[in-house]
């Protein structure tokens, strides 16, 4: 049975896709998350962006388990 997990997105990562939340069905990891976001919104795989899992920054390919929150943040410009 395939498990959903919720991803919020800010800034122009949220302009991008239409949206500053979505569903999608769990990939497993962060890898094939962005891949699946960059096949489903294409405009994506332009844009530099963060992702964070229940508030932490990811570097590197990471588990995704059942109920996390993932976060989906544009670069952030220093000012």
């Amino acid at each position: 049975m395939p498990h959903t997990i919720h991803i919020k997105a800010f800034g122009m990562v949220a302009e991008t896709i239409g949206s500053d939340s979505l569903e999608m069905e769990n990939p497993g990891s962060s890898e094939a998350l962005k891949q699946q976001l960059f096949k489903q919104f294409p405009g994506l795989k332009s844009m530099k962006f963060s992702l964070a899992l229940d508030k932490k920054m990811i570097q590197s390919d990471t588990d995704i388990s059942q109920g996390k929150e993932i976060a989906l943040l544009p670069p952030f410009s220093g000012g």
